[in-house]
């Protein structure tokens, strides 16, 4: 990160914890059974600044704080809802996070959730009364906000769910091998349809992928061809150099070798150019069904965040426990 961008990140973080010494004395309101914009404004008025506090300073220690995060977000909501379940830790290793597809999921995003919820809850007048599920919700804007992308409202009102489990997890999640129709299938069984999964797709723009997930693309993809023909050969001999035969599969590269760090529309542009690291990013492209919605983002960016705002928005509804369900969790780890 250079200096005029670091400068920027600690002078939001100074204006927001300037805005977090207004204070309300309305009384708790009831709790209301859906969603909602301005859900703690009684309750706790400044848990937005209290958690884009403690993520400014996490993501100023590491910028894996934002893909980690953000990933954490999508795979809890996919699973069971957005009820924070999937930072359940069990005794016996059978909660979700402990299933093999969530053991990737990188510390930096359960520790993102842990010192934000650490900075709600040193106010006394909100310790407790918030839920993970929602200052994960947050965190999540945050941090694709302070990569460069749309600063958007968080709808708020979530519980957290007391159950959490290490079975089917797979079968919640798409995977990297995917086809179009198996991905259509997921993201629809979640309530989102083929518009809104494009753009969440696009936040791989700052995500990182494990050398397992292009090791068959790059080394050993048919009986006839040992680089996916769909593969940009430039792009497949960088990724042989960052993922060669023998080393860690669990050694991630960036999904977006351009811009890595920065919250754009370069995805939709690596992928027209055969940059896409799975299988399930390149059919995106290849694929007409959603071609023209890929071509149509990498030309015009702010059509990428209004959808990617809107799709993630949806995201956040999923399945999720608001007025008498769930509870409001002491540890985001462990039920009350």
């Amino acid at each position: 990160m250079d200096l005029a961008y670091a400068h920027d990140f600690v002078l939001s973080s100074l204006l927001l914890l300037l805005t977090s010494a207004q204070t309300s004395s309305a009384q708790l309101e009831e709790v209301p059974t859906d969603l909602t914009l301005g859900f703690y404004n009684n309750i706790c008025p400044n848990v937005e600044q209290l958690v884009r506090s403690a993520v400014v300073k996490k993501f100023q220690e590491t910028f894996a704080t934002a893909p980690a995060t953000l990933r954490l977000f999508f795979h809890d909501c996919f699973v069971q809802g957005c009820d924070a379940s999937i930072l359940l830790a069990s005794p016996n290793g059978q909660a979700e996070k402990d299933n093999p597809i969530n053991l990737s999921l990188a510390e930096d995003g359960f520790d993102t959730v842990i010192q934000a919820k650490a900075a709600v809850d040193s106010d006394p007048q909100c310790t407790n009364k918030v839920s993970c599920a929602d200052i994960l919700a947050l965190a999540t804007r945050d941090v694709i906000n302070l990569t460069g992308g749309p600063f958007y409202n968080v709808e708020l009102g979530r519980r957290d769910g007391r159950i959490s489990t290490i079975a089917n997890v797979e079968d919640h999640l798409p995977q990297h091998y995917f086809n179009l129709d198996q991905l259509i299938s997921t993201f629809s069984s979640n309530g989102l349809s083929l518009v809104e999964m494009i753009p969440i797709y696009g936040a791989h723009t700052i995500g990182r992928a494990h050398c397992n997930v292009m090791s068959k693309r790059i080394y050993n993809f048919s009986t006839t061809n040992r680089i996916d023909p769909t593969l940009n050969l430039q792009y497949a001999t960088q990724l042989r150099q960052e993922c060669p035969l023998g080393v860690d599969p669990r050694i991630a590269v960036d999904m977006d070798p351009v811009t890595p760090q920065r919250f754009d529309n370069q995805y939709f542009k690596n992928l027209q150019q055969g940059m896409g690291p799975s299988t399930s990013d390149q059919v995106m492209f290849t694929d007409e069904r959603s071609k023209d919605l890929v071509n149509l983002y990498a030309s015009n960016e702010e059509a990428f965040r209004s959808a990617f705002v809107d799709a993630i928005t949806k995201m956040g509804r999923i399945n999720v426990k608001t007025g008498n369900q769930g509870e409001i969790r002491i540890d985001c780890s462990k039920v009350n």
